[in-house]
């Protein structure tokens, strides 16, 4: 239908009609290629701003002939023309004089004009904010949220954290943990998270009165959790454990340190729990999961007690190399020493 109207349009009308739509449509189209990183709209948007750069140029040239007009003859050509017998007026024929049509030409170009303009109008406008007017049909994986798991905003804390001064909660960790490049400094940039959560508790056999809260966040490859222990057990007492255990090389303990502060690399097999949900409702004992990876960082840097708990596994039992737990842990604890600070 706008190409019908384009055509019928005239040249001074129709040439700048092409390019407003070549331009705003390149534009758009370039636009939506560098934001999605997708080089094939690049490649339409590009020929589309051709089309336009062709149509300027057209433009272009009509304009300077029209400023340079082809110049009036010469003497010569006058008196050649003035000698030629002028050709006989045709004969009279009664009737009503003819209608003034120009004008009327005139009149429906600029209507025609300005339908042209108007239609193209509410085509552009119709695609520029379409996409944010009307609801989306893409079904594209988000990122999980740490607000979409919270089964109460206004959950009471545990008397552990009050009692323990500078102690995060579970969504602190998870708002910290969830970070944009989190798949990419896993190695696997492509994934998406499926889950982020954060859970308030407290350590095992403490009655109550350790805060330990935690944070996970799971990929389709990888799971990572953070957690916070407030105790008195320094990293290293806990190394000093894992020699007077003689488990320190089945376990792989290697010691660092991470922004300052003793840290130890340690393996141990998670759980895994099975439900039977069938008739018999019988349930599977405990049994040994996947191996994972924890580096444990103390709380300060005099590593007085207490740790921060970065652990990874998969259900595959593969595991990233150690230096991608590094540099999780760089990026993540600025966040939660600030939290804590607070």
């Amino acid at each position: 239908m706008l190409g019908l109207i384009l055509r019928f349009l005239p040249f001074w009308v129709r040439e700048p009609l092409y390019i407003l739509i070549g331009s705003v449509f390149g534009v758009r189209i370039m636009y939506l290629a560098v934001h999605d990183h997708d080089w094939v709209p690049a490649g339409i948007g590009t020929v589309f701003l051709v089309f336009t750069a062709i149509r300027v140029h057209t433009v272009v040239k009509a304009l300077r002939a029209r400023r340079n007009p082809t110049p009036a003859p010469a003497p010569a050509q006058l008196q050649a023309q003035a000698l030629t017998p002028a050709p006989a007026p045709a004969p009279a024929v009664a009737g009503p004089p003819p209608s003034p049509t120009a004008p009327e030409k005139d009149h429906n170009a600029w209507g025609q004009a300005l339908a042209a303009f108007g239609v193209f109008g509410a085509l552009v406008a119709a695609i520029w904010l379409g996409p944010h007017m009307l609801p989306s049909d893409d079904n594209t994986t988000r990122p999980a949220s740490c607000s979409d798991s919270k089964d109460s905003d206004h959950e009471k804390l545990p008397k552990a954290y009050a009692r323990t001064p500078g102690a995060v909660t579970g969504d602190e960790l998870c708002e910290a943990l969830n970070r944009p490049d989190l798949a990419r400094l896993l190695g696997t940039p492509g994934e998406t998270a499926t889950t982020a959560s954060g859970d308030n508790g407290t350590a095992a056999l403490t009655d109550g009165k350790v805060a330990e809260p935690d944070a996970q966040v799971s990929f389709d490859t990888y799971s990572v959790k953070l957690s916070a222990t407030y105790n008195h057990l320094s990293t290293a007492q806990y190394v000093r454990l894992f020699d007077i255990a003689g488990d320190r090389a089945e376990k792989d303990v290697r010691t660092v340190k991470i922004l300052g502060r003793p840290a130890f690399f340690s393996s141990d097999h998670t759980m895994k729990i099975e439900i039977n949900f069938g008739e018999e409702h019988k349930s599977a004992p405990v049994q040994q999961g996947p191996l994972a990876r924890t580096l444990s960082i103390a709380l300060d840097r005099k590593d007085r007690g207490g740790s921060y708990d970065l652990t990874v596994w998969s259900q595959s039992g593969a595991l990233p190399p150690d230096t991608a737990l590094v540099d999780i842990a760089e990026k993540v604890l600025p966040t939660v020493l600030e939290r804590s600070a607070r």
